[in-house]
């Protein structure tokens, strides 16, 4: 499966911003999937995952209550609607896949897309 990332920008803090990861060559709802981030000098870090149906979610502790992670499997589409941007927030935004598990662990997955950059002003 082919992920691409979208919808990054430029936002002031407390602003809000939606990412969507598009899906194609593969049949999306047979994989978890989850964002990363990765910001200058910093290790990519894991933001959330959601599993094939959409039933299971799971966050950082450092999104919980401002990101939520959620699919449209009839669309092929993955989004991370993210409020309340802090400029701790900026950083590079990957998607991910995986068929075999939704997990934080970044190694584990498959399947990445390009990235798409997130900047929040203070």
């Amino acid at each position: 499966v082919q992920l691409q990332a979208s919808g990054g920008g430029l936002m002031q803090a407390g602003g809000s911003l939606r990412l969507s990861c598009a899906a194609s060559g593969g049949t999306f709802r047979l994989y978890n999937a989850g964002w990363f981030r990765q910001a200058p000098g910093k290790e990519r870090e894991f933001v959330a995952t959601i599993s094939r149906s959409g039933s299971s979610t799971y966050y950082a502790d450092s999104v919980k209550g401002r990101f939520t992670i959620s699919r449209d499997n009839a669309k092929n589409t993955m989004y991370l609607q993210m409020n309340s941007l802090k400029p701790e927030d900026t950083a590079v935004y990957y998607c991910a896949a995986d068929r075999l598990r939704a997990t934080q662990d970044h190694s584990l997955y498959d399947y990445w897309g390009q990235g798409t950059q997130v900047t929040v002003s203070s």
